[in-house]
């Protein structure tokens, strides 16, 4: 049967883990699995038959960790070679079921931009060359897994979709807390993966069974798609000199059955499971009810951490990073002032927006680069979605392409021209994207044509597969000096939108007043009108108090604000009328004349502004004050919010940049002084393990503190870490590793570290360790962040080790 048909009728079932199993046949310590492909052909048909044979729908190929970057030339020789021996499994094995090839795509081993030195595109062309040969080999289907970042997952996707017509389904790996590495949760994750138009989405690795109930819960009560569910069997440990995994196939089994009460529709294992462990789980769970998935109907914007519900109260949108009517602003794009733009949209955050319009389209410039430019850096210093507002459908294909979420968009209309630009943008890359109704005949008078092309749009959006769901319709807010009874027809219009075609609307609020004195006074009290007739989206100036307070009391008097929380938060402890009291936290500027700190800058990612304030500073203070009293505290804040969960890794990096900058500033300041560091150690990625996205993070902040880092790179032998380590005398190691088959290079880097140079620390962590996991190889320190390898090195140097 055609895998997409089951899938609509009966649970499918994966295979489990690969790595434990090869590591039994002889997988030497830091030997790439990938090349058994070609050197032990009858050992991975064995091991993708005994999965078959245990009853497995989908068996994996060994390509996870298969890349250019990895096997250069060969890379085409061993994904057909991967595929061929799971196919000649499948004909060996009498297991009657219906049986497909998985081309497994697993992460680059790299961090994409702005964060890291891979940029999008060629993460891109990256899986798109393992998805050409592995669908030219004749797999049946595409399974990305292990994803800790949505931005990668996106990539792996649209290289999927562009190079294949195979079937897509993605799984990433959440920590404890349910947060991908770069923040994002279930809900972000959905998202994107539903708007990409991937067949299904789950989760995978990281967790046991048990622990990840509580997100397969989530991931149902959100997915339209079918959710696979492949857990690691438990947490793992070190047994005579082998990661083992204490989880059994019974008690394995038995937590899959109630993942199979949820409703997952797609379940087999990762790591430390065996055909054991999935002959046991099929067992139990074959006869469980299958439910198919429940088409969700959710209106939802995300970026990479925060997504954002339409439709249950007002949601803001800010409108200040748009030229329109904006000198300053004007001035800003045209100069590429960035960080002037960038200000804008942190502003806006801090007054309430919870979505930021960017709009960057004038003339003399080239949308499509100032558009991604822009949008770009505002996603590596806000975490709030982004409406991508254009009329260039160059520049929002580029915008789309690369935006790190679930866009709103805005927007399409009635025009035919419109919606053959539009839609096909909004089917390839997913998005909510905002109706204007007008057509070609222009903007009708009356709420009847206005809904009418309400009417149109939506039969539009049947015809291209776009979901009713992910239309917001603008009742088009007209000024009222031109037409006095404008907004009578808008309000109308935004009554009939939710109860006549039980959609969402949106308006830009302040074009009613145009013309007009006191234009606040007029755009306050229309939006309240209109929140009253339903509302769901206000593009305003969250910068203006009298905006705010409107929704804000709005919401707490429709009972849409739970016992007021939102109400209170802004206002307790202000003055009566006192337009400037509402608490901001943490705001760019910092005292009254609106001067920015450089502890602000740094703590908010302004990495120009930042370098220039430290040229200043450095005029009347000393560079050693100038660190202890702002660049320290500031990266001590963003550590704290980032432990906290209250901001995420791209923050975390940008902040790092913007005090890196200062500290060049600093330094170029301390001709002929010694600069004195807090201490020297080494980090590595172990051998055969080409994942650095952790150390590379790690390595960024420990610099940022002060330490100087000898970075031995990826893919190194432990002889040359413990070299390093006793040439230049080092007290201090970082070790890392993202497989479960390069953990034994780590133990052996130790062991040898702990024999060579007794008196040297050794720290580590990774996506497969825990703290358990580290004591029992014999490191010194688990550090599950870089925050925490930062507080660990702390502690080692000022002990003086």
């Amino acid at each position: 049967m055609d895998f997409l048909q089951k899938l609509k009728s009966e649970r499918i079932y994966c295979d489990g883990g690969t790595g434990s199993l090869l590591q039994k046949m002889g997988l030497k310590a830091g030997e790439l699995p990938e090349l058994w492909n070609l050197t032990h052909k009858d050992e991975m048909v064995s091991v993708a038959k005994s999965y078959y044979d245990a009853g497995s729908n989908i068996v994996n190929t060994n390509t996870f960790g298969a890349n250019r970057l990895k096997y250069g030339d060969r890379l085409e020789e061993i994904v057909k070679s991967a595929v061929e021996n799971v196919k000649t499994a499948r004909e060996r094995s009498d297991n009657p079921g219906d049986k497909y090839v998985a081309l497994d795509i697993g992460p680059s081993g790299k961090l994409l931009q702005p964060m890291g030195d891979l940029s999008f595109d060629d993460a891109v062309e990256l899986f798109a060359e393992v998805v050409r040969y592995g669908s030219d080999a004749g797999a049946d289907l595409i399974l990305i897994e292990t994803m800790s970042d949505t931005y990668e997952a996106k990539a792996a996707v649209l290289a999927a979709k562009e190079n294949s017509d195979l079937p897509v389904c993605v799984t990433v790996t959440f920590d404890e807390k349910g947060k991908l590495l770069t923040g994002g949760d279930v809900d972000c994750v959905v998202a994107l993966l539903e708007g990409l138009g991937v067949d299904a989405l789950g989760l995978n690795c990281g967790l046991g069974p048990q622990a990840m109930v509580p997100l397969v819960k989530r991931m149902l009560e959100v997915s339209s798609l079918p959710v696979i569910v492949n857990p690691n069997a438990g947490l793992p440990r070190v047994q005579d000199g082998v990661t083992v995994y204490d989880v059994s196939p019974k008690e394995f089994a038995g937590h899959m059955t109630e993942i199979a009460k949820l409703g997952a529709h797609i379940m087999g294992g990762c790591c430390g499971t065996t055909p054991d462990h999935i002959s046991k789980m099929i067992e139990m769970t074959k006869d469980e009810k299958y439910t198919p998935p429940v088409k969700k109907d959710l209106t939802v914007v995300s970026s990479f951490s925060k997504c954002v519900y339409i439709g249950d109260s007002p949601v803001v949108i800010g409108e200040r990073i748009n030229p329109t009517g904006k000198k300053r602003f004007k001035e800003a794009l045209k100069n590429r002032d960035m960080e002037y733009i960038l200000s804008q949209g942190i502003e806006q955050e801090e007054s309430g927006a919870e979505i930021l319009d960017v709009n960057v389209g004038l003339p003399e410039i080239d949308e499509s680069f100032m558009m991604r430019e822009v949008m770009t850096k505002l996603q590596a210093v806000s975490y709030l979605p982004l409406q991508l507002d254009t009329s260039d459908p160059k520049a929002l294909e580029e915008g789309l392409r690369h935006y790190n979420g679930k866009a709103m968009i805005n927007s399409v209309n009635g025009k035919r021209e419109s919606i053959e630009s539009v839609f096909p943008l909004v089917k390839k890359y997913g998005g909510v994207v905002v109706g204007l109704l007008l057509d070609e005949s222009g903007i009708p008078d009356n709420s009847e044509e206005r809904i009418n092309i309400a009417k149109k749009i939506y039969a539009a959006a049947d015809e291209y597969g776009i979901d009713r769901k992910d239309i917001v319709f603008d009742g088009l807010a007209m000024a009222v000096s031109s037409d006095s009874k404008g907004a009578l027809v808008t309000l109308d219009t935004i009554r009939r939108i939710k109860s006549e075609l039980k959609g969402n609307s949106i308006l830009g609020v302040s074009n009613i007043s145009f013309g007009l004195p006191r234009r606040e006074i007029i755009n306050s009290t229309f939006l309240i009108m209109a929140m009253q007739e339903g509302l769901s989206c206000a593009i305003i100036n969250p910068n203006n108090e009298l905006m705010m307070r409107a929704i804000r009391a709005y919401c707490a008097l429709s009972d849409k604000d739970s016992q007021f929380k939102e109400y209170i938060n802004a206002y307790a402890g202000t003055q009566d009328d006192s337009v400037q009291s509402v608490k901001k936290a943490d705001t760019v500027t910092d005292d009254p004349e609106g001067k920015q700190s450089l502890f602000m800058c740094v703590e908010k990612g302004l990495t120009e502004k930042a370098g220039e304030l430290a040229k200043e500073l450095i005029k009347t203070k000393s560079a050693m004050e100038i660190v202890d009293s702002e660049l320290i505290p500031a990266l001590d804040s963003v550590g704290k919010r980032f432990e906290k969960g209250e901001l995420f890794l791209p923050q975390l990096l940008t902040a790092a940049e913007a005090a890196q900058t200062a500290f060049s500033v600093i330094r170029e300041s301390m001709s002929g002084s010694s600069e004195t560091k807090k201490g020297r150690l080494i980090l590595a990625t172990v051998k055969n393990d080409i994942h650095d996205i952790g150390k590379n993070i790690v390595k960024v902040m420990l610099e940022n503190y002060g330490y100087d880092v000898i970075d031995l790179g990826k893919d190194v032998a432990p002889e040359e870490i413990v070299d390093c380590a006793i040439k230049e005398d080092i007290k201090l190691v970082g070790l890392s590793a993202l497989m479960t088959t390069t953990v034994v290079s780590m133990e052996k880097t130790i062991k040898l570290l702990k024999e060579k140079k007794p008196d040297t620390k050794v720290m580590v962590g990774g996506a497969v360790m825990t703290e358990d996991y580290a004591q029992q190889i014999g490191a010194d320190s688990y550090s599950k962040d870089a925050m925490g390898a930062v507080r660990y090195a702390d502690t080692v140097f000022q002990k003086g080790v």
